[in-house]
C-alpha cells in the first residue's frame, strides 16, 4: 500500500523551490528547526550513549528522514557525522535537496522514495511533520517500524487533533499571521498523542517520550515543553 497522498505532494511541490528561503513558505520549520533538532540530538544521544558535547557524536550512526523535504534537518545531521539518507516522494524537492547539499560540500543519499519503497534498515529513522499527510498513517507508521533496526530509535512529530490545534495550527497560521499556504495542513489529518502511540505499539514500537514543542508570541521562539502537547509534539519510540 502506498502512503503517498498526491494531493499533498502537488501541494509542497509547487514551492519546492523555496526551501532553503528562511522567509518563504517553510519559513515555520526554518523556525522551529533547532528546538527540533536539539530534540532529536538529545534523544539519540541518550539512546546510543553518545557524548553529547561531541562534534561528531552520531559518527557511524545510520539515519534515515522520510519526507526530508528539501534537507533542513538532513544537513545538520550530516554535519554531526551521521551517515544520513533522506527520501520524499516529490522529486522536485529532492532535486532541491540534492543541489542544496551539493552545494554545502555535504553528502546525503537523497532518495525519491516513499517510506513502503526503501529496503534497507537504519539505527534512526525521523518521519517529522510528515505523517500528517500521508494517506494512511497506520500503514505508514508499520512501514516506518521495517525500517529500522532491532533496538533502534524512532522519532515522529506532528501535530495534534484538537480545538486549539484548529485555531493555531490552521486558523492563526494559514489565514491569520500566513507562516504557511492556505491548504497547507487539513485538521482532519492531525494526530492525538494517543493514537500514534497506539499505531507504534501496533507496529512493534515502543514509546518512551513525548514532547510538545510551542511557540512564545512574546520571544518569538519555538520551544520543548514537557506539559503542552496542545498544538506540536514530538514522539520518541524504540524498536524492540
Amino acid at each position: 500500500m502506498s502512503s503517498i497522498d498526491t494531493q499533498e505532494i502537488e501541494n509542497f511541490s509547487k514551492d519546492a523551490a523555496d526551501w532553503w528561503d528562511e522567509n518563504g513558505p517553510f519559513k515555520p520549520l526554518h523556525a522551529l528547526n533547532p528546538v527540533r533538532l536539539s530534540y532529536i540530538k538529545a534523544q539519540i544521544c541518550e539512546h546510543y550513549e553518545r557524548d553529547t558535547q561531541s562534534l561528531k557524536p552520531f559518527e557511524k550512526l545510520s539515519i534515515l528522514d522520510v519526507g526530508c523535504g528539501g534537507g533542513l534537518v538532513c544537513e545538520p545531521l550530516a554535519r554531526l557525522g551521521a551517515k544520513v539518507t533522506g527520501a520524499d516522494a516529490d522529486s522536485v524537492t529532492i532535486e532541491t535537496a540534492r543541489e542544496h547539499a551539493k552545494a554545502s560540500g555535504l553528502k546525503v543519499d537523497y532518495q525519491n522514495k516513499p517510506a513502503e519503497e526503501i529496503k534497507k534498515q537504519f539505527d534512526v529513522v525521523l518521519a517529522l511533520e510528515i505523517i500528517e499527510h500521508v494517506a494512511d498513517p497506520s500503514a505508514f507508521v508499520e512501514s516506518i517500524s521495517t525500517l529500522v533496526k532491532p533496538g533502534g530509535l524512532v522519532i515522529f512529530s506532528t501535530l495534534n487533533r484538537n480545538p486549539k490545534s484548529f485555531l493555531l495550527g490552521i486558523v492563526a497560521a494559514e489565514y491569520i499571521l500566513r507562516w504557511v499556504p492556505q491548504g497547507t495542513h487539513s485538521w482532519k489529518k492531525f494526530v492525538r498523542p494517543s493514537e500514534l502511540s497506539r499505531m507504534a505499539r501496533a507496529a512493534e514500537l515502543t514509546p518512551h517520550d513525548v514532547t510538545g514543542l510551542i511557540f512564545n508570541p512574546s520571544s518569538n521562539e519555538f520551544a520543548l515543553s514537557k506539559r503542552d502537547l496542545d498544538v506540536n509534539y514530538l514522539l520518541s519510540c524504540k524498536k524492540g
